[in-house]
């Protein structure tokens, strides 16, 4: 009697790596789908999502560039179900992203020109004299500064600032709390929140410029959203910001807002009748912090002006011993 017995399963090495590589592909594209959704939905306004993908999505940029790999795999092994499936999910990133690195002519504006320059200065250890050459060697006009303490404001006055942004409404405090703001034009402090509500401080001020003309400013300094705590005050933050306004004044918010623009509080609070300087500009996606060389950067650091302002230019700067990188955006108002 005749007995067939099965073919040995064929459990060469090369198999296992082609095995093993399916499995990472569809995880891959399973993760990236998920991730895709979740940005384009605004899922961590979700508040027991929030936690999870209020970090995680600030790296949706990263996401977006790696949905080439699985492209390229499917591609390669010719699994066209799969390569289809990933470029509508690199199309939904595209959609999400791109635009920050294309900008728009934006509304036209014939007002006064105003130069608004934003830095963290990481416990008030980021060196005054780059940062007051810097105020020099652009013109700005408004300075906001985070992470102020009151030996930051004496080496900022050392090295000369108040020479060149001689109005300040600073609220100088130990730590990362204190925040101020430095103008070339007068100042006057508006109310602002209790730094018990959103655990930073974020001073408002009201800057007059030649002619009579009137801008509101706010600097921002929103709590990290690493931890339950953190998120609720930085959620608190953003709803607090008020919106443009409609009409009369022009309203300008800068600073460390610790959002990008794939979060959904901060897309809201442009709705609100805000612009991002660099995602108007075509500068949208480039860095403004790194935590450590390890770590990708991200683009925490924003300057939000009235919709109707024209942003004629937006350049970033290093600053030595801080995380942050410094922001400049040129800003005709309407």
């Amino acid at each position: 009697m005749r007995t067939a017995t099965a073919p040995p399963a064929d459990t060469t090495p090369r198999t296992r790596t082609r095995e093993v590589t399916r499995v990472l592909a569809r995880w891959t594209v399973v993760t990236l789908a998920i991730w895709a959704l979740a940005r384009l939905t605004g899922a961590d306004r979700i508040p027991f999502l929030a936690g999870l993908l209020v970090p995680v999505l600030a790296f949706t940029p990263y996401a977006a560039a790696f949905t080439a790999v699985p492209v390229i795999y499917a591609l390669a092994a010719r699994r066209w179900r799969m390569l289809g499936v990933t470029a509508v999910i690199a199309g939904a990133f595209a959609v999400a992203v791109a635009p920050r690195a294309i900008g728009d002519s934006g509304p036209a504006a014939d007002g006064p020109s105003l130069r608004v320059l934003t830095a963290n200065l990481r416990l008030g250890r980021a060196d005054p004299h780059t940062l007051v050459g810097l105020v020099r060697r652009t013109g700005a006009d408004v300075l906001s500064v985070q992470e102020f303490t009151d030996q930051a404001g004496a080496g900022l006055d050392r090295a000369g600032l108040a020479r060149l942004l001689p109005y300040r409404v600073t609220m100088p405090m130990a730590g990362a709390q204190g925040s101020g703001l430095y103008a070339r034009y007068p100042l006057r402090a508006l109310p602002t929140f209790r730094v018990a509500e959103i655990g930073l401080a974020m001073p408002h001020a009201e800057m007059r410029l030649p002619g009579g003309r009137r801008v509101d400013l706010f600097g921002v300094h929103l709590a990290r959203p690493m931890s339950p705590a953190g998120v609720g005050q930085w959620r608190r933050g953003l709803v607090l910001v008020p919106a443009a306004a409609r009409r009369g004044v022009v309203r300008i918010l800068a600073g460390d807002f610790n959002s990008t623009l794939d979060h959904a509080p901060l897309r809201g609070l442009l709705g609100e009748g805000y612009a991002d300087a660099a995602d108007r500009t075509g500068a949208g996606l480039i860095p403004t912090f790194r935590k450590a060389w390890w770590t990708p950067p991200i683009t925490l650091d924003h300057i939000l002006v009235d919709a109707r302002c024209a942003v004629r230019r937006v350049a970033v700067y290093g600053l030595p011993r801080s995380d942050h990188r410094a922001v400049l955006a040129q800003v005709r108002l309407p």
